[in-house]
């Protein structure tokens, strides 16, 4: 394989507008080549999640064991629906220290229902996200529910990014998108911080979370330095927000 690869590791959605569906569609999009892992499958639609079944962890894991980890540039990992897929993965990612694994918290839908259960959480706060190798990117809400506080402010943000990262992380991207006012997401790296900000798009788009990490996936895929693919990543998005995407009445990525 010569063009970048990116293994997508998550859940399906049926409208491919999340989830390993959109992760295909943004690759393409980028020009980088996509492998898949399927760890559960959901029925979802406009109203939300209807059901979601993980799959069983040997399958997991043989799917993972069936992909060409020399080839992979990148992993981007989205909704793990149980602990044991967490382990599993974790345990795959362990194996390859020298592979960044973007990692998407995505514990719920934009429109409602579960797609992770507490273990699975809990799974992902003491294991995946501790890994060296592992590229962090949680929202606000996420981030709170890692470190085990109500809410987190504006001001608590950097602090917060700061604190998930000297869990183990090689970097940690905290999300102010649900932030009032303007909005700024903050980078904890191995050289410090940075702070990325920008005035607020008119509109809404969902599956923001899913966007932001497999552009980010696709960056560094294509060898762009961290802060320049995060940059890149948040402006991948901000062009997606700003172009009001919509599928059949539903606003998505796309």
């Amino acid at each position: 394989m010569g063009e970048p690869v990116v293994l997508s590791i998550g859940t399906t959605h049926p409208w491919n507008v999340a989830g390993v569906g959109l992760d295909l569609r943004i690759a393409q999009e980028y020009g980088v080549r996509a492998l898949t892992v399927v760890a559960a499958v959901s029925a979802q639609d406009a109203r939300g999640v209807h059901a979601l079944q993980p799959q069983p962890t040997a399958i997991v894991r043989a799917q993972m064991g069936a992909v060409p980890w020399d080839c992979i540039g990148t992993v981007r990992i989205g909704a793990l629906a149980s602990a044991d897929a967490v382990f599993a993965v974790a345990e795959a990612l362990a194996a390859h220290p020298q592979i960044l694994a973007v990692v998407d918290p995505v514990w719920s839908a934009s429109l409602g229902g579960a797609l992770s259960d507490d273990a699975a959480i809990e799974a992902l706060r003491d294991r995946l996200a501790r890994l060296p190798n592992v590229i962090l990117t949680p929202n606000l809400a996420e981030a709170a529910r890692l470190i085990g506080v109500e809410r987190i402010e504006r001001d608590d943000m950097e602090r917060t990014a700061e604190q998930l990262r000297a869990r183990g992380a090689f970097a940690v991207l905290l999300k102010g998108g649900h932030l009032s006012g303007e909005p700024a997401d903050i980078l904890a790296h191995g050289d410090g911080t940075a702070t990325f900000a920008g005035t607020r798009i008119a509109g809404e788009m969902r599956a923001t979370g899913c966007t932001l990490a497999m552009s980010l996936a696709c960056e560094i895929a294509r060898g762009v330095p961290l802060l320049d693919a995060v940059a890149a990543a948040r402006a991948f998005v901000r062009a997606k927000i700003a172009g009001n995407h919509r599928f059949e009445g539903m606003q998505t990525a796309y």
